[in-house]
């Protein structure tokens, strides 16, 4: 048994999807179209949303920021994940692993914070339409931004700076990425401080945003109720539809995987790694679809470019 005394000096492994090893070249097609998919999606809505004077609205800023947060997680991700799968380099620095882990978490923190301020904007939107500008100002979008940000930042370093404690008895991570529970178990003396701050973040930042997210709803359906005209009340929900896609995109597989990571001991490993993987990337792939579906200004400037201008 290897017995590392500081895990500065670790030189890790990515095993990758354990017994599907065989089939990485083949599993990379799918995820190299992901990659291109997410590139070209988020890229393409975050250059509108940035050159566009017209889409320089609360929502739209918001949605940008959304765009950066998942850019930043697939481009932490993808790269090292691809050279595994296409040259089955699966060695990486232990400094270079907690730097991954802590964009990779801290990219999903942020997304989730802006969820919740997004939120926020459809609450706005639907139950004060009149005072929209007023109270979402560029200047309170900033801050909102910066919060997710900070939030992300302050909640995830702790995770590489508690890892750098320990001493490692395994250096095979079984997992495409350095997820902070994966490294966690190659450790081999106790862990208890490890698990437990994985756990509060995880309740922190899906149950308390989760909450927040419903309140927003609760009182976005209350409005919506009182309005006396059908017509209203499905203009009202619909400004909120793509939203909701999103929510639903972003925390039903989180909420499955972490789930199966604890307390599915019978589910294969193989399943736990791609519904890992699944859910850092679905969001990255539907985020631009959902929005450029669902958001006239978008389908409108998407088909101006494509036209050369003449739409």
């Amino acid at each position: 048994m290897l017995i590392f005394n500081h895990s500065s000096f670790v030189p890790f492994t990515l095993m990758g999807i354990p017994g599907l090893e065989p089939q990485h070249l083949w599993l990379s097609i799918p995820f190299s179209a992901m990659f291109l998919v997410i590139l070209i999606g988020n890229g393409t809505v975050l250059f509108l949303v940035v050159t566009e004077p017209t889409l320089h609205t609360p929502m739209y800023l918001l949605l940008a920021l959304l765009m950066v947060a998942d850019l930043i997680s697939t481009l932490a991700l993808m790269p090292k994940l691809l050279c595994l799968f296409w040259f089955n380099d699966g060695d990486i620095a232990a400094k270079a692993c907690f730097t991954q882990m802590f964009f990779i978490h801290g990219a999903s923190v942020i997304r989730s914070a802006l969820l919740v301020a997004m939120a926020f904007d459809r609450f706005v939107a639907v139950c004060e339409p009149l005072r929209y500008n007023a109270i979402l100002s560029h200047s309170l979008v900033g801050r909102l931004g910066l919060m997710a940000l900070t939030k992300g930042v302050l909640l995830i370093l702790p995770m590489p700076v508690l890892l750098q404690q320990l001493t490692f008895c395994r250096v095979v991570i079984p997992h495409t990425y350095c997820d902070h529970m994966a490294v966690v178990k190659m450790a081999c003396n106790h862990t208890r401080a490890n698990r437990i701050y994985g756990l509060f973040v995880i309740l922190l930042v899906v149950g308390l945003d989760l909450l927040l997210i419903g309140f927003s709803y609760a009182l976005i359906i209350q409005a919506v109720i009182r309005l006396h005209s059908r017509e209203a009340s499905f203009k009202a929900l619909n400004t909120c539809s793509a939203h909701l896609f999103v929510i639903a995109i972003t925390y039903v597989p989180a909420l499955f995987s972490s789930i199966t990571h604890r307390i599915g001991h019978s589910v294969p490993p193989h399943t736990h790694i791609l519904l890992a993987n699944l859910y850092l990337l679905t969001p990255s792939v539907f985020n631009p679809v959902i929005y450029g579906i669902k958001m006239k200004e978008i389908r409108g400037k998407v088909a101006k470019c494509l036209c050369g201008g003449n739409v």
